[in-house]
């Protein structure tokens, strides 16, 4: 599993039941955003992300890295 899908899995667990409509509501954001983040396709600002860490009660380490520090969050380009 590379790095991208672990991330979307990960935000997609974090998110549950709720859907993705009410969540961007809670976070002051689109829900094509929240799609947009959740696929890797945007990478959302830090102050964003703190939103979203604190929002589902975890950090952003935790969230948006992998064990090695690496950002999970990002599409490598072919």
């Amino acid at each position: 599993m590379n790095n991208t899908t672990k991330f979307r899995t990960r935000l997609i667990e974090l998110r549950g039941i709720k859907g993705r409509t009410d969540v961007a509501a809670d976070l002051g954001i689109t829900p094509q955003m929240l799609g947009a983040i959740e696929r890797g396709d945007r990478t959302p600002s830090l102050a964003l992300a703190k939103k979203i860490a604190d929002y589902y009660a975890t950090t952003v380490d935790l969230i948006f890295f992998d064990e090695k520090g690496h950002v999970m969050c990002l599409k490598k380009l072919a």
